[in-house]
C-alpha cells in the first residue's frame, strides 16, 4: 500500500493488548490516516490501554461485534475502508478448552464476516487489503529442535489453535476463490504493557506483588518464543504497507524460555524491584496438574520478514521484560482496574455519558 496516500483503516479488536499497541502505533505514525477501532469489549477489551490517543483527531472507536453481520457491512458501507488490520480473536487456550463454541463463533465466523464486508469494499478499491494476525499455534507443537517456517503444515492442537487454523484457511481461501488482496502473519507469544493479567507474564507479576502463589503447568519445561508487544506492532506497520499480497510472514523474537526458567527470571526481577530478599517470589512457584493437549515447544523462524522487509526485534528479552515490570509496577491503578473489572465501566463513562 502507498504510505503517503490519506487511508481509512480499521483495526478490528483495537482494545485488546497488541490491537491496543498496534492502534496507537498506526494513529501517532500516520496522522494523515483515519484509524477506527472496532471492539465488542468482551473481558479482555480495555480502552483505558488507548487513553493516550483516545481524542486524537486520526481516531475513532466502534463498539461492535464482528459476529453481527448487518452491523460489520453497515460499517464497511459508511466508513469505505481502505484496508482492514484484524486483531479481534478469542485468544485465551483455556478458554477455548471450557467453551470451543465461542471461538469458533468470533475466530471463524466473525472473520469471515470481515471478508465478506471486504470484498464489497475491493469492488469500489482495487488497492484495498485484508491483513490478517495469526498465531504461531496453527503449526502445532515442536520437539527440542527445529522451527515453524511459513511453509510448516498446520496442525492445531487446542480448540484456539484450531479457530486460528480456520480463519487462516478461510482468508486464503477468499484471495483463491475471489482474488482479494491480502496479508497473513504468524506470531510467537507476545508480552508488555497492558497484557490482560491472565497470561503467564502478566498473572506472575500481578502475583508476586500480592504475594500469591505462581502456578506453573506440568513440569515447567514448556518452552515459547517471547516477542515484545511493540515490536510486533512494527512488524505489523511492516507487513501492511509493504508486504506482498498472498503472502504469509511469520513473526518472532528469536527469544526461546522455558516456562519454569522465565518463571525464575522474572522472580529474581521482581525481587530486586520490590526491594525483598532475593529468592522469596520463587518460593510462591507452585507446579499444577498440566492442562490438555498443552504443546511442548514453539519457535519462529522470522528469517523471511528480516530478510524481505527488513524487521527485526529492537530489544532483548531481559530489556523488554525490565520494561514490563516497570509498566506495571507504574499502573498500580489500571491493574486495580483490571482486577477488579471496573476497567469495564470506562466506555460508559467516556463514551455514553
Amino acid at each position: 500500500m502507498e504510505k503517503n496516500t490519506p487511508k481509512h483503516i480499521l483495526i478490528t479488536g483495537g482494545a485488546g493488548f497488541i490491537g491496543s499497541h498496534v492502534v496507537r502505533h498506526f494513529v501517532n505514525s500516520y496522522p494523515h490516516y483515519h484509524i477506527y477501532n472496532l471492539d465488542v469489549l468482551t473481558y479482555a477489551g480495555n480502552l483505558e490501554n488507548l487513553k493516550d490517543v483516545e481524542n486524537a483527531q486520526n481516531y475513532s472507536f466502534a463498539k461492535g461485534d464482528i459476529v453481527d453481520a448487518g452491523f460489520t457491512n453497515d460499517l464497511f458501507s459508511k466508513a469505505k475502508f481502505d484496508g482492514v488490520i484484524h486483531l479481534a480473536a478469542e485468544s485465551h487456550v483455556d478458554r477455548s478448552i471450557s467453551d470451543p463454541l465461542s471461538f469458533v463463533r468470533t475466530n471463524v465466523f466473525g472473520t469471515v464476516n470481515l471478508l465478506n464486508a471486504s470484498l464489497e469494499a475491493v469492488k469500489e478499491n482495487p488497492n484495498f487489503r485484508f491483513y490478517h494476525i495469526s498465531t504461531d499455534e496453527v503449526y502445532g507443537t515442536l520437539g527440542e529442535t527445529g522451527l515453524f517456517t511459513e511453509t510448516t503444515p498446520y496442525s492445531p492442537n487446542s480448540p484456539y489453535s484450531a479457530s486460528k487454523a480456520s480463519s487462516d484457511h478461510f482468508v486464503r481461501a477468499y484471495g483463491e476463490t475471489y482474488g482479494l488482496p491480502f496479508v497473513i502473519s504468524n506470531s510467537s507469544n507476545n508480552y508488555g504493557p497492558n497484557h490482560f493479567p491472565e497470561k503467564l507474564i502478566p498473572l506472575f507479576i500481578n502475583n508476586i506483588i500480592q504475594k500469591k502463589p505462581l502456578p506453573v503447568y506440568g513440569d515447567g519445561n514448556y518452552t515459547r518464543d517471547w516477542l515484545y508487544v511493540e515490536d510486533h506492532a512494527a512488524a505489523i506497520d511492516l507487513v501492511f504497507h509493504e508486504g506482498r499480497d498472498g503472502e504469509t510472514y511469520n513473526i518472532g523474537g528469536f527469544n526461546e524460555w522455558k516456562n519454569i526458567d522465565l518463571t525464575k527470571l522474572l522472580c529474581q526481577l521482581m525481587d530486586k524491584k520490590l526491594n525483598r530478599l532475593e529468592g522469596t517470589s520463587e518460593k510462591l512457584i507452585t507446579f499444577v496438574k498440566d492442562r490438555p493437549g498443552h504443546d511442548l515447544r514453539y519457535a519462529i523462524d522470522a528469517s523471511k520478514i528480516n530478510r524481505e522487509l527488513g524487521w527485526k526485534p529492537s530489544v532483548t528479552f531481559e530489556e523488554g521484560l525490565e520494561r514490563t515490570i516497570d509498566w506495571y509496577l507504574d499502573n498500580q491503578e489500571w491493574l486495580d482496574h483490571v482486577t477488579s473489572g471496573d476497567y469495564k465501566l470506562y466506555y460508559q463513562k467516556q463514551y455514553q455519558p
